[in-house]
């Protein structure tokens, strides 16, 4: 078999506690094998099974964080992202390549209706940081993560608007 189907399927990985699980995007592969550098994000806490889940990578300072892709590459800034379908069950799992080993702000998108564009009122929104969004735009310290020459691994719990107090996770701990 030849190496360049990999990326075009999704890979196994160990989670910890042993259990494999599936990951889901194009870069699945590159999280396989410690093939860095990249960033494998477990996704936790999915309101439901809609839409599409994307992961962006963003510089990790306020000024660049959220801003419009096509100006962070017309500048010549970084950024990635990759995009799936929401998987119909289990917590998923995301891989995305990483230029070089560094800091950044990382951000997952739990694009409930498929419109390609973050809606408040139904979208959901992740960072590595577990502090609740709020009612704020959520600064650039909630997303900050350093990812090595390997794969960096973390987890991150979704967050949706819960009324008049904002953001928050939907299972709460």
């Amino acid at each position: 078999m030849k190496a360049w189907w990999l990326g075009m399927l999704a890979a196994a990985v160990v989670v910890p506690g042993g259990a494999a699980a599936q990951v889901a995007g194009p870069e699945a592969a590159a999280c396989t094998g410690n093939r860095g550098p990249a960033v494998l994000v477990h996704v936790q806490g999915l309101k439901d099974r809609k839409g599409n889940l994307k992961l962006e990578l963003y510089p990790a300072n306020e000024d660049d964080f959220l801003k419009d892709d096509r100006d962070l590459l017309k500048e010549g800034k970084t950024f990635r992202r990759i995009q799936t379908p929401t998987p119909p069950s289990g917590n998923p799992s995301l891989c995305m390549r990483v230029p070089q080993a560094g800091r950044y702000a990382l951000l997952v998108v739990h694009d409930r209706d498929g419109k390609n564009k973050f809606s408040f009122w139904s979208d959901g929104a992740g960072f590595a940081s577990a502090e609740k969004i709020g009612r704020r735009r959520p600064k650039v310290e909630q997303a900050v993560v350093q990812i090595g020459p390997g794969v960096t691994t973390l987890t991150i719990r979704m967050q949706y608007l819960r009324g008049l107090g904002g953001f928050g996770p939907v299972d709460p701990d």
